[in-house]
């Protein structure tokens, strides 16, 4: 690859396949340029730092979970919406496992194309719930529920922490359902 044929989506692109397969710990300016074939200065034509790159990965993450969330959302409503938003995000998040952990540094960044990244898939969200029959607080607490859930289960799943050879699927599953039903509780009557 010539360096005329180096952009930024690329760089991206790369450090993302990257970190996915060595962990976003591992991955390195000099590991992007040796795949990339290219010397690693060459890479400051398009980028400031490694930090760069990983905010950029965590942009490129939520905006990929919202295109995947919202098309799993697409034709159901309510819960039907939710769980299959909540599957989404999960598969998302286990079989992308350097991205995910990029985008747990969500708010160690502040921007607009951070703000952005996300802005869509939460405004879905807080729709389809308001369909639901509960106080917008309930649905900005459901919400954040929902989020450290999804979060904290990838994470663990990501990072082989879970000891008991029980089924994680089943494991998810259950949990889900088990949000749900608390979900369900705070509709008004």
């Amino acid at each position: 690859m010539t360096k005329n044929n180096i952009s930024y989506e690329l760089i991206i692109e790369t450090a993302a396949r990257l970190s996915n397969k060595v962990g976003l710990d591992h991955l390195s300016l000099k590991m992007i340029a040796e795949e990339l074939n290219i010397k690693s200065p060459s890479l400051y034509n398009h980028i400031s730092s490694l930090d760069d790159i990983k905010e950029k990965l965590m942009i490129y993450g939520w905006k990929q979970v919202e295109e995947k969330i919202i098309d799993a959302a697409v034709g159901v409503a309510g819960y039907d919406a939710l769980k299959k938003m909540c599957y989404a995000f999960y598969h998302y998040a286990i079989h992308n496992k350097g991205v995910f952990t990029a985008m747990l540094w969500y708010n160690k960044f502040e921007s607009t194309e951070k703000n952005k990244a996300t802005t869509k898939l939460f405004d879905m969200l807080f729709k389809i719930m308001s369909s639901l029959n509960m106080s917008d607080e309930h649905i900005h607490h459901a919400i954040r529920t929902l989020r450290s859930f999804l979060e904290g289960f990838a994470l663990l799943v990501n990072n082989n922490a879970f000891g008991n050879p029980i089924s994680i699927e089943e494991s998810f599953e259950l949990s889900l359902e088990i949000i749900m039903k608390g979900i369900q509780s705070l509709e008004e009557k």
